[in-house]
């Protein structure tokens, strides 16, 4: 049970506003009403303040991005997408999040109630998680933009050939994309991003990072190389597994091994494999998130002799991959995600100069 979750459900289909709710009763969380396009869903916000909203992404009359745009002008309230699984439902997805939507969740494609039902405990988890998220905090984020650094502009110097691991799931893409676009391009890392996200979605992930980030970002590939000033977005469906480390230069493997965690690709196996094969400077982040995913992974940076960070739990959507992490007693700092690119920095400065 959730303890009281009130949810409303935003769905130009019948059937899938069916399906939809009976998985939430089944899981404890109360629906206060179905809506058939996004002027239903503002409506059913206003009337029913619920504590959460599942909104379909394309609905007649007004769609969810504008559904999503107009709740959190009027009465803030975590919204979960429900996306299709296609390259431009990929992109309004991202487009919500940018509204104010906390995450998505993909609906299956196929016999759907039988899929559905077979994603049914995820369901319910991450609805319940995303209706306590504070999003009054979440959506007043600041973000910088490319080229226009959040962190400390003091003139520092930098350890050679560093490494930043970074895991995050629920709440977690805003997140990355603020990190990255405040990253300076001299510190010269090697990234890798490990964000809980399906296959058809990281690609334009990564192209939005791209797009913020000084860093020449793109989705990660079989046998992918990575030098400094590159990172790689680990691809959805697929474990990303450094392979090996040569001359600041490393390589990564794909696999289809089975989840860990429940989820692939999995935090742990990224930050495992990195621990094991990078003797180079090493700095892991776990971001916001649900479960318990990379605090395996964190455990391992350390015994490395990696600097590990963790974001606060007052600017976390999700206060569970952080703090397990810090559960663990591995984890030598936990900011705020404004301070989280000078806490990377720092990790890695040798001096710094007014």
């Amino acid at each position: 049970m959730t303890g009281g979750t009130r949810a409303v459900v935003a769905d130009d289909s019948h059937f899938m506003r069916s399906v939809i709710s009976d998985i939430l009763e089944e899981g404890g969380i109360e629906v206060a009403t179905e809506a058939k396009n996004g002027r239903e869903a503002v409506e059913a916000v206003r009337t029913h303040e619920p504590d959460v909203v599942t909104m379909d992404v394309e609905m007649p009359e007004m769609n969810g991005i504008e559904a999503t745009e107009q709740i959190m002008a009027e009465r803030p309230t975590p919204v979960l997408m429900l996306s299709a699984h296609t390259d431009e439902n990929a992109d309004v997805t991202f487009e919500a999040l940018d509204k104010g939507a906390v995450d998505f969740f993909t609906k299956p494609g196929g016999e759907v109630s039988m899929e559905m039902s077979r994603l049914k405990d995820q369901l319910v988890d991450i609805v319940s998680s995303v209706a306590r998220v504070d999003v009054g905090t979440q959506s007043s984020t600041p973000r910088a933009g490319r080229g226009t650094s959040g962190a400390s502009t003091r003139n520092r110097s930098y350890t050679a050939n560093p490494t930043l691991v970074v895991g995050s799931s629920t709440g977690g893409p805003k997140m990355v994309e603020q990190v990255m676009a405040e990253l300076p391009r001299e510190a010269d890392f090697r990234v890798l991003v490990v964000q809980h996200m399906p296959e058809g979605f990281t690609g334009r992930f990564s192209e939005r990072i791209d797009d913020r980030s000084d860093y020449d970002v793109r989705e990660a590939t079989d046998g992918a190389r990575l030098a400094g000033g590159e990172a790689l977005v680990a691809a959805g469906d697929r474990h990303m597994e450094v392979k090996n480390y040569r001359n600041g230069r490393l390589r990564v493997k794909l696999t289809q091994d089975p989840p860990e965690n429940s989820v692939r690709p999995a935090v742990d196996v990224t930050m495992r494999t990195a621990a094991a094969v990078i003797d180079d400077p090493l700095v892991g982040v776990i971001l916001t998130g649900m479960g318990g995913d990379g605090a395996d992974g964190i455990v391992r940076l350390k015994d490395a002799g990696a600097r590990t960070i963790a974001q606060d739990e007052a600017t976390s959507a999700v206060y569970g991959m952080p703090k397990r992490a810090v559960e663990t007693g591995c984890v030598d700092s936990v900011l705020p995600i404004d301070e989280m690119a000078n806490g990377i920095l720092d990790a890695i400065t040798t001096e710094v100069s007014s």
